[in-house]
């Protein structure tokens, strides 16, 4: 049991040594570990960052490839590639200093996302793994009214989940970032916070807090997604530019890329909390894990999550906040 004065997440990585960062759901997920990733690099610790890419790798040399389906990118990699999160993540770690690598594992299913991930453990010796998500759809067990875009978090869930025959590795923890973002993807967040509870009962949330940019590793936060902006102009990270703006203390229909156009968004001071949950806790709750454990293929994932959804006999239906 940790004092109230302790960040619970931090107390459970304190004996970690090697942490491995990942983002869930692909694209810039990554970003939304970062700020956790530079405070375990601060604290001096050896720390990897890994995400599920939305980028073509296939075409990188033989040499970037730690093992099959995941590639290891740094700041001169596919330079003809405009969107490549990844590459744009390693050339902004480089500019400050840090370790500039980031592990890109393929849009795979469980099964060979579990192997890469393993690779990934027993290559660098991680004895700890947070899974960052952008977003709350990790948290959604897959029987609510809407899910938002479960089919790369929950891949990574179960692969994760999976692996529990390492006696190296202690800890399996998952954060969620950008409270609200979802609900333009369907997710009721009324229902978000009903799930998170039922983990508290459970024993699997480990408590909330924010990013701040009066914290070094916020500030830092603010310039990697400006960073990140700025190198891919036409496909900004709508998510992480939501947290930014709520970590920068702006509120509402905040417009920071012509890619929200048409939409009204509601940035607010929730965006900027990380909810934090041990990993083999969200993945007990999942209703439909069972069913991707064997895919192979993402497709397959997503063909699993359809069918269950259309046995599911009453979906819970959103629910509104009272106040």
């Amino acid at each position: 049991m940790t004092a109230l004065h302790t960040n619970p997440l931090f107390s459970r990585l304190g004996s970690a040594e090697r942490v491995l960062v990942a983002g869930a759901g692909g694209g810039f997920d990554v970003y939304a570990g970062l700020p956790i990733a530079l405070s375990l690099l601060h604290q001096g610790k050896e720390v990897h960052l890994a995400n599920l890419t939305f980028s073509s790798i296939g075409g990188l040399p033989e040499d970037a490839w730690l093992a099959p389906d995941v590639a290891v990118v740094t700041p001169e990699s596919s330079p003809h590639q405009t969107y490549f999160p990844e590459r744009t993540l390693a050339q902004w770690l480089k500019l400050h200093g840090y370790p500039a690598k980031v592990h890109a594992l393929e849009r795979v299913g469980v099964q060979p996302l579990r192997a890469a991930y393993r690779a990934l453990i027993e290559h660098y010796g991680i004895d700890a793994v947070v899974l960052a998500d952008g977003g709350t759809d990790i948290l959604m067990r897959g029987d609510e009214s809407g899910l938002g875009t479960p089919e790369e978090d929950l891949t990574s869930v179960a692969a994760l989940a999976g692996i529990d025959d390492l006696p190296g590795l202690t800890e399996r923890l998952v954060v969620s970032i950008g409270f609200g973002v979802d609900a333009y993807h369907g997710v009721s967040h009324g229902l978000v916070l009903e799930n998170i509870a039922a983990l508290e009962r459970e024993g699997a949330y480990l408590g909330a807090f924010s990013v701040s940019r009066a914290t070094r590793e916020g500030a830092l936060y603010l310039d990697a997604v400006a960073h990140a902006r700025h190198r891919t102009p036409d496909q900004p990270s709508i998510v992480n530019g939501s947290i930014a703006a709520a970590v920068q203390g702006s509120f509402g229909d905040v417009r920071f890329t012509e890619r929200t156009r048409g939409s009204e968004l509601f940035v607010n001071p929730l965006m900027s909390l990380y909810f934090a949950f041990e990993l083999s806790g969200i993945a007990a709750r999942c209703l439909y894990l069972d069913r991707i454990e064997q895919t192979v293929l993402l497709r397959q994932v997503a063909s699993a999550i359809a069918e269950f959804r259309d046995e599911v006999v009453r979906q819970r239906p959103p629910v509104r906040y009272p106040h």
